[in-house]
């Protein structure tokens, strides 16, 4: 009997101790996972913290000024002083540009080009006289003005195929939908350059003459690089020629509705001024940013008249090809010259002087406040 107990009392602690050494390989499994896991949270932890630098920590060395009264008075008069310099300046200069607008929309039947107003009339042409009573100094400008005209509608400025300007052929045969419904004629012919911008281009037409002892002497109209140079030289591409044809490019395709000549016979005089980059084409693709806007034509710096247009008595001619009474526009013609701040703008020296005079008027009461109140330096800091 005790041999028996003596047994049992043996496989009973064998199996405790058994039990307890797989508690322990448990608990020390759990140890080491739990372990692990907040190794690896402090790791995630340390590398979402930003580098110990004293730029991604915020302490780099910083100035702020002390706005008291000894440094905001006398740096708002001394602004003031400054704006009303550069604004006097500006608004001098100004005044010192000669600038000529004249009318020639014919809405008035007064007006010499009233006729071509009429529908029933094609290929007008009309005289308009206008005198100098003193040298319009050279170099002179010649623009078109027209107003009521919003270039800077969105459906008018996107309706234009980019590959086409670019000379890429490809496009030529299937313009993009965004040119509709300037993409195809009437028989299905795609466009090239296909859009409303490219088929609404300007296309009125000018020649000055100087009236001497009542002869006519042409004044010479400079046509070269009056766009922009990026235009010119890298948004537009002419396509590639074909067979040393020019005109071959175009095969396939038909001019805008609107146009009297296709793309590749914009100027028969000068072969390299057609296409993609004719100036005159170039020059209207650049949209206006308001209704009322001018582009420029021509220059006058040529021959006789480089210095300028003479004092007397002129004719300019117009090829009235473009309707603007639709959406009751008007049409001007405007001569100017420019000094070392670009062409006539009174606007921006009056604001000049506007913002001079009331920071000089601020320091001023800002002084008289400072002198009543006595406030200190301290105080304000």
């Amino acid at each position: 009997m005790f041999v028996a107990l003596h047994s049992d009392l043996s496989s009973f602690g064998f199996f405790s101790i058994v039990y307890f050494i797989y508690e322990i390989e448990v608990h020390t499994v759990s140890l080491s996972f739990l372990s692990e896991d907040i190794r690896m949270k402090n790791e995630g932890e340390a590398s979402e913290q930003p580098d110990n630098t004293a730029f991604t920590q915020q302490q780099l060395p910083a100035w702020q000024p002390i706005l008291s009264a000894g440094i905001v008075i006398p740096g708002f008069l001394i602004i003031g002083l400054a704006f009303l310099g550069i604004g006097i300046g500006l608004f001098l200069t100004s005044q010192t540009i000669q600038v000529l607008e004249m009318d020639y929309t014919g809405v008035e039947k007064d007006s010499p080009c009233f006729q071509c107003t009429m529908q029933s009339v094609q290929n007008c042409t009309c005289e308009v006289t206008f005198s100098l009573s003193a040298l319009f100094t050279g170099p002179v400008f010649f623009y078109y003005g027209l107003s009521n005209y919003f270039q800077n509608f969105r459906k008018y400025g996107v309706s234009k195929d980019y590959y086409q300007l670019t000379g890429d052929t490809q496009y030529f045969k299937s313009p993009r939908d965004v040119c509709f419904p300037y993409s195809h004629d009437s028989k299905n012919n795609p466009i090239v350059p296909c859009g409303a911008i490219a088929n609404s281009m300007f296309n009125d037409t000018f020649e000055l003459y100087q009236i001497i002892n009542g002869t006519k002497k042409k004044v010479p109209l400079d046509g070269k690089g009056i766009s922009w140079w990026t235009d010119f030289n890298i948004k537009y591409r002419n396509p590639s020629s074909v067979n040393g044809s020019f005109a071959s490019a175009f095969d396939g395709t038909v001019k805008p509705i609107n146009w009297p000549k296709a793309a590749y016979e914009l100027d028969l005089t000068d072969p390299n001024n057609n296409g993609f980059l004719n100036q005159d084409f170039l020059v209207w693709m650049r949209r206006a940013a308001l209704p009322q806007f001018r582009k420029l034509y021509r220059r006058i710096t040529e021959g006789d008249y480089a210095g300028g247009l003479p004092a007397g008595n002129y004719s300019l001619t117009v090829h009235y090809n473009y309707p603007v009474l639709s959406f009751d526009g008007r049409k001007k013609l405007v001569f100017s010259n420019v000094s070392w701040m670009g062409g006539k703008n009174d606007f921006l020296g009056i604001a000049y002087l506007v913002v001079g005079s009331l920071c000089v008027v601020m320091s001023v009461v800002m002084l008289i406040v400072y002198a009543k109140f006595k406030f200190s330096d301290d105080d304000d800091a």
